[in-house]
C-alpha cells in the first residue's frame, strides 16, 4: 500500500490571520515578563521576518530565548496552552478549515512545519487536528528546565532542513507533498515539495509564485 502523502502547513499568517509570535510577546509583557524594550526589539525582527529578511533571525531567537533560561519546561508548556485556547486558537482562518478536512479525507499525514516553538505547535497541533509537528526546539537540561539555547531552529532556510531530517526519519516522501505558507522566508521549502501553494503571500511570496506558476490562494479572516 502507497504511504499516505504529506500536507504540510506553515501556522503564523497561513494557518491563523495573524502572527502568534507577536501575541505572545504582548502577552508576556502584560504579565511584566518582559519590557517594551523587548517589545520593540522583538516587533523589529518579526517585520524583518515578515518582509522575508531571515538574516541574523538565528542569532535573535537565540537571544529571546535566553528570558526563559531556567524556567522548568513544564510551566512554560502549560503558559502557552492556555494562552493559545484563549487568545490564539479562534484565529484559524475561514479557508483553513476545508483545507484540512480535504487532506484530511484524501487520507494524507497531516504535518504542522512552524518556525514557532515546540510548546506552541503542540497546542496547535492539538486545537486542529495535526498528527506530526516540525517546530523549532529549546535545549532543555536533564532536571527538566530551560537552558535559554536552542535545540533545533527552524526558521527560513533552517525549517527546509528540520522538515527534510524529520522526513528523512519518518520515511515519507517530502518530494511528493503539498506545502501551504504565506512567507517568502519559506522560499526552500517550497521549492522541495511537488505542490507549492501561497497563502494570503507577502509581496516577495507573490512576486515568486506568480513568476512559477505556483498557486495562490486566499482563505480569508477567522470566524467571528
Amino acid at each position: 500500500m502507497a504511504s499516505a502523502k504529506l500536507a504540510l502547513f506553515d501556522l503564523d499568517r497561513t494557518l491563523l490571520d495573524c502572527n502568534s509570535g507577536r501575541l505572545w510577546m504582548l502577552h508576556e509583557w502584560r504579565a511584566r515578563r518582559i519590557g517594551l524594550r523587548d517589545v520593540a526589539w522583538g516587533s523589529y525582527w518579526l517585520v524583518r521576518y515578515g518582509l522575508g529578511q531571515e538574516d541574523g533571525l538565528d542569532e535573535a531567537m537565540q537571544t529571546a530565548v535566553r528570558s526563559v533560561v531556567g524556567l522548568p519546561e513544564a510551566e512554560l508548556d502549560a503558559r502557552v496552552r492556555e494562552w493559545f485556547a484563549r487568545e490564539v486558537r479562534h484565529r484559524l482562518r475561514r479557508g483553513a478549515t476545508a483545507a484540512l478536512e480535504r487532506h484530511r479525507a484524501a487520507g494524507d499525514r497531516l504535518v504542522l512545519a512552524t518556525s514557532g516553538t515546540l510548546y506552541v505547535a503542540r497546542a496547535a497541533a492539538e486545537a486542529f487536528g495535526f498528527t506530526d509537528v516540525v517546530c523549532t526546539r529549546l535545549e532543555v537540561d536533564d532536571a527538566g528546565r530551560l537552558t535559554g539555547r536552542l535545540h533545533t531552529l527552524a526558521v527560513g532556510r533552517a525549517k527546509e532542513v528540520a522538515v527534510r531530517a524529520w522526513a528523512e526519519a519518518e520515511g515519507a516522501d517530502l518530494a511528493g507533498a503539498t506545502f501551504y505558507t504565506d512567507s517568502a522566508s519559506d522560499l526552500a521549502l517550497l521549492e522541495a515539495v511537488a505542490r507549492p501553494v501561497a497563502v494570503h503571500p507577502d509581496r516577495a511570496l507573490r512576486r515568486l509564485a506568480v513568476a512559477r506558476g505556483w498557486a495562490i490562494e486566499d482563505w480569508g479572516p477567522h470566524r467571528a
